[in-house]
């Protein structure tokens, strides 16, 4: 898959990150985090900033931005000469050279404390988003599917990673219910069409489901054409079947599926 975007979101792991961001103007990426997940995006022109839990107030959202102005190639003793020695010294980064950091108007904050490796944007993203979710730049039908969601008031997390069965998997959305998880995904026509895929999907959703998620598949035809009438309201009978929603602050909130579409206003806080 080839990405449109342009700003690449990374994770603040430490203060020393930031430190270095700020007074030193560069960030890194390990050469293999960028071949794992970054192949098919690269080089970013911006690059905002995912704080981790030890920042504190501060952590789970996206504050900071700045224009990258290179990139080069360097081993890990170039970047941290102070260093002592030890296995690591020799791995292989990205060093990206950044602009002076540019705080945003208003954070960009995460309803939970999610983890999350990249989120790759664009830069017309970052400045219409209101949460976290709003920046991941997915596939047509995800689109299509997250804006219906937004616009029917359900809280739902893109490009969710979960374990299950000790193996990882990335779900294109999760939402959180009462008594159980729901997975849904946008498999265009490939879930229905390619047996081999099915198998491996069927697989997939039993240990999914042994670690309490129900996973639900939608076509292109479903998205494209039954997204109101079929898609939504299979997901809304799911939810209502699992006790309601769950907010930042596990409140559990239930949706009539009988009601009209409201003005989606997440709870940030």
């Amino acid at each position: 898959m080839s990405y449109r975007g342009d700003l690449l979101v990374a994770v603040l792991n430490e203060p020393l990150d930031l430190a270095i961001a700020r007074e030193k103007g560069w960030y890194r990426i390990p050469v293999a985090s960028q071949e794992k997940w970054l192949k098919d995006f690269w080089p970013p022109r911006f690059l905002a900033f995912y704080p981790t839990k030890v920042f504190g107030e501060d952590a789970h959202r996206v504050r900071y931005v700045a224009e990258i102005t290179g990139i080069i190639r360097a081993p890990r003793y170039q970047l941290f000469p102070n260093e002592p020695p030890g296995p690591k010294r020799k791995r292989q980064y990205f060093q990206i050279f950044i602009d002076e950091l540019q705080a945003l108007p208003q954070p960009i904050n995460s309803r939970r404390a999610r983890r999350i490796t990249f989120i790759i944007s664009s830069w017309d993203k970052l400045a219409q988003a209101v949460e976290i979710n709003d920046l991941y730049y997915g596939s047509h039908l995800e689109e299509l599917l997250w804006q219906e969601l937004k616009r029917r008031g359900v809280w739902a997390e893109r490009e969710e990673f979960v374990t299950a069965k000790r193996q990882n998997f990335a779900l294109d959305f999760a939402i959180y219910c009462a008594t159980r998880k729901i997975d849904v995904e946008t498999d265009g026509d490939q879930y229905h069409a390619n047996p081999e895929k099915a198998n491996a999907d069927n697989e997939r959703d039993n240990l999914l489901k042994r670690a309490g998620w129900e996973t639900v598949h939608f076509t292109t035809y479903q998205i494209e054409e039954k997204l109101e009438d079929y898609c939504i309201p299979t997901l809304l009978e799911l939810i209502d079947q699992f006790g309601g929603l769950y907010d930042v602050g596990m409140r559990r909130r239930k949706i009539d599926p009988k009601s009209p579409p409201g003005t989606y206003q997440p709870s940030l806080f």
